[in-house]
């Protein structure tokens, strides 16, 4: 399978129409239908499916065009640290994701650091949630991965943040759990909730609140506080998160611990028994340094 065929079917995937695709990738129409066509035959599947004039993945499709997008970065990635292989001044790219929270903010003071001395390695930051995350990291998609407690950091090397996290709630401050002074796990039992789907795949939220997931009242999930606080300004209901991930002075939100509290500690993971290129062996030996400024947490 050529990379040349994967990157003229990601741009179909992309803009659902060979006519726009073949603008974008500056070759005829005919010419791109034709290897779109290869391309399948050589699957032995269909990729798309008409649909009101556009372009519409198939399963096959869907499959391919999340292959294709970890072939052509893995292929980008190399050819990038290949450039700057034997350049006297140190240039890469270092690939970081995480889920929110205001523990990366030691990330960031490591990157402003080494962007300073090292002004041409660059940085891709990747929001999302745990699960998300990892998978990346396993793809060879990212260098990094900042992972929430619990889970099972066994296949990584990791590091443990100097910052730990609090779950609690946020709400509209009309809701009736912001009259209440202390807000117990029970409280959550019957109300409308919106939870993380890093939370929703774990026992750690079952063993805490003493309810089965499937027990409470879930009416949506998220991997974005800020989208969950879209629906909590909506009333909609309360959104189960960590501490300070939102500014909400002037906001009609409220944020409150639960009781007894739940703490979620935070690693900087990498994978096992690779190689570090040299921009992402620099940043390790940053982020290492900084952790001295933090004492015996």
């Amino acid at each position: 399978m050529e990379i040349r065929l994967l990157k003229y079917f990601l741009a179909i995937a992309r803009e659902q129409n060979i006519s726009k695709a073949a603008i974008f990738l500056n070759t005829t129409q005919p010419n791109l239908s034709r290897q779109l066509q290869l391309l399948e035959e050589e699957i032995g599947k269909p990729l798309f499916e008409r649909n009101n004039k556009k372009l519409i993945l198939t399963k096959a499709g869907l499959l391919l065009r999340k292959k294709a997008e970890e072939i052509i970065t893995l292929i980008e990635q190399t050819e990038q640290e290949l450039k700057s292989y034997d350049k006297s001044e140190v240039c890469g790219v270092i690939n970081i994701g995480g889920a929110e929270s205001l523990s990366l903010e030691i990330i960031s003071k490591v990157i402003k650091k080494v962007q300073t001395n090292y002004p041409k390695i660059i940085f891709n930051f990747y929001s999302g949630d745990t699960s998300e995350i990892s998978y990346k990291l396993d793809s060879g998609l990212l260098d990094f991965a900042i992972l929430i407690e619990p889970y099972d950091l066994e296949k990584y090397n990791h590091i443990l943040l100097p910052r730990n996290d609090t779950w609690g709630i946020l709400m509209h401050k009309d809701m009736p759990l912001a009259t209440y002074d202390t807000i117990k796990t029970k409280d959550l039992w019957n109300i409308p909730l919106i939870i993380s789907r890093h939370s929703n795949n774990y026992n750690f939220i079952t063993n805490w609140l003493g309810k089965n997931v499937n027990e409470l009242n879930v009416v949506a999930t998220y991997n974005l506080i800020y989208n969950a606080s879209l629906l909590v300004k909506e009333k909609i209901g309360y959104a189960l998160t960590l501490n300070d991930l939102l500014n909400i002075s002037n906001t009609d939100l409220v944020y409150k611990p639960i009781y007894p509290i739940l703490i979620s500690k935070l690693h900087l993971a990498w994978k096992k028994y690779i190689i570090l290129n040299k921009p992402v062996e620099i940043f390790l030996n940053y982020f290492k340094e900084e952790l001295k400024n933090y004492g015996n947490y």
